[in-house]
């Protein structure tokens, strides 16, 4: 089980109809975590049969290569490692070896893990020294590769801070500031991690473009998005992938958020060597780095979303998709939710052959911040929607479940939060004010004060947000 708090969150004081919403949708949450589970998505992913390496529609004859190197970062990329691992040793053909930067106080729950691959902890999301140590490991490791070793890169969310390589002339401080301006601007990821593969060494594309220094490896980038649409540049700043943005860009973005002026000197000198072609781009599409890289998905949200999909239809619950590419800013998609929902609950309630249907959305929602509290996304998003409704009457039972599957969602400890008719009732018979707490971007205390937090710690999983919505008419 990865609900921690379950026994709060299915206290007997809730009302019984309500309860039962609860019980169906956080069994379902538990089936969505099991279903991108790290180690389940590379056992699935990675076959070797016989010499044969298989992984989706690539084949690879094991025995042309004389070593394997395992490198990479995320916050799923330490159980991928273990995975990993346990395959090649069961293999045995192959030496290798690696280091994968990953979270400080992340565990790994795997006895069998030998350490021929280093887990080297470090900061997230902010990074520190020891995540720029570990991509230095890295980098000595495939700058020495050859045209018959094949490298692993194994990447998932959090990768573009866990994977830290300052451009020359800028410092660790310097990338810090900069991160943290961005996190706090409501700038999206695909505009973060522009920003960030610009002044970095390693991200967009040239972790490949450093492998291909002395020879031409094998490459193979096995990845777990946690992206909207899983786009393989944006995905911890793509190491391995063409880069489709430019210095210019990434200076746009800083000046649309107003921080081009905030962020350190020594990192606008960068950008504006770049914009002026005074330093190299990233590598494009048609670099000769990329003709021996392979990019694979191995999984994402919507694996987590066929899962609650399949258990809920075995419960005899219909499910609709209301989107599935959520974004936006939270407090607005807050607003906007009650309407989705009256929407469609219009069209389609006369359709459905039970009295409980289900709506299921994934994406990523952004919050500008503002005030001094502490939340994330799906809770504020949440918040906002409960300030919305509080004086309209809902003549249906509700629950809504929005989380951060990895486990801990903004500056808060919680994965998300989950409102319902009882939560609704509470706030409005204890005169508990949702504005309050939403000015001050301080939606998780609202939600430890309602108890409806969700309590996982880090899960190891790192894919986009899902939100679940169940109905009973």
């Amino acid at each position: 089980m990865f609900i921690k708090n379950r026994d709060i969150l299915l206290n007997e004081n809730i009302p019984q109809k309500n309860l039962e919403l609860r019980r169906i949708l956080i069994d379902v949450l538990e089936r969505a975590l099991d279903a991108v589970k790290p180690k389940i998505l590379i056992k699935r992913a990675v076959i070797i049969d016989k010499d044969q390496l298989k992984i989706h529609n690539l084949s690879l004859d094991l025995t042309q290569f004389r070593r394997c190197i395992i490198i990479g970062g995320g916050k799923a990329s330490g159980a991928m490692a273990a995975e990993l691992e346990n395959i090649l040793i069961s293999y045995g053909k192959i030496p290798f070896n690696g280091i994968i930067n990953i979270p400080k106080g992340l565990e790994i729950d795997d006895k069998n893990f030998s350490g021929r691959i280093k887990l080297n902890f470090a900061s997230h999301p902010i990074p520190d020294d020891d995540g720029i140590n570990g991509v230095k490991n890295m980098m000595d490791l495939i700058r020495n590769t050859s045209n018959n070793d094949l490298i692993f890169c194994l990447i998932s969310g959090g990768g573009s801070a866990l994977l830290p390589l300052p451009m020359k002339g800028l410092t660790l401080g310097d990338l810090k500031d900069v991160n943290s301006l961005l996190l706090a601007s409501g700038a999206n990821i695909k505009e973060i991690n522009t920003i960030r593969k610009h002044l970095s060494a390693i991200k967009g594309g040239r972790l490949a473009k450093a492998a291909n220094k002395n020879g031409e490896p094998t490459i193979i980038s096995l990845i777990i998005s946690d992206v909207i649409g899983n786009r393989l540049d944006t995905i911890a700043s793509g190491p391995t992938v063409p880069d489709q943005t430019t210095y210019e860009d990434a200076i746009n973005y800083l000046k649309k958020y107003k921080i081009f002026d905030r962020i350190p000197e020594n990192a606008r000198k960068i950008l504006l060597s770049g914009y002026k072609k005074e330093i190299p781009e990233t590598p494009k599409k048609g670099d000769p780095c990329f003709l021996k890289v392979h990019n694979l998905i191995i999984g994402s949200v919507e694996n987590a979303a066929k899962a609650a999909e399949n258990y809920l239809k075995q419960n005899n619950i219909e499910v609709r998709y209301i989107q599935e590419k959520i974004k936006g800013e939270a407090r607005e998609y807050g607003l906007n939710l009650f309407k989705i929902i009256s929407q469609f609950i219009e069209e389609n309630a006369k359709k459905v052959k039970t009295d409980k249907f289900a709506l299921i959305g994934t994406g990523e929602l952004t919050v500008t911040i503002k005030g001094g509290g502490i939340g994330g996304r799906n809770q504020e998003m949440l918040v906002s929607f409960l300030n919305s409704i509080k004086n309209k009457e809902i003549n249906y039972n509700f629950l809504i479940l929005a989380v951060n599957l990895d486990g801990i969602e903004g500056n808060s400890k919680a994965m998300g939060a989950l409102i319902d008719n009882s939560i609704l009732n509470k706030i409005t018979n204890e005169n508990i004010k949702p504005i309050f707490f939403l000015d001050n971007n301080d939606s998780n205390s609202f939600f430890k004060k309602i108890e409806s937090e969700i309590i996982t710690g880090p899960t190891g999983c790192n894919v986009n947000d899902l939100i679940l919505i169940l109905i009973q008419l």
